[in-house]
């Protein structure tokens, strides 16, 4: 093996870590549940996403920032307001083939 190819290729720790902090996020009710909400959506701000998740807006917060830090969504900031929208190239990456060669990596294209 070539050190151009291990500079390329993150190595395989690197890689669990990664999916590890999107599945952490993903492994909370609360959370799926604002992905779900934000799904039926465009782009939802924190106001609106509090009332229909009954949740105060300080809670609702720490687990968008969660989903946030794993890159499962976006935030776009107009005046004082931050608008959350679904990561649906990163969602979808998740739920893909790619993933599944880490284990199952004969049935890889």
């Amino acid at each position: 093996m070539n050190d151009n190819n291990a500079t390329k290729e993150p190595p395989l720790q690197s890689t669990f870590e990664k999916y590890e902090k999107k599945f952490k996020a993903l492994a909370d009710q609360k959370r799926l549940h604002i992905l779900n909400l934000l799904c039926q959506q465009d782009s939802s701000c924190v106001c609106d996403l509090s009332e229909l998740i009954d949740m105060p807006q300080s809670k609702l917060s720490y687990h968008l920032k969660i989903l946030l830090d794993a890159n499962l969504i976006q935030k776009e900031t107009k005046g004082t307001w931050s608008y959350y929208t679904v990561n649906t190239k990163e969602i979808n990456h998740l739920l893909s083939p790619e993933l599944c060669c880490l284990f199952r990596p004969s049935n890889c294209c």
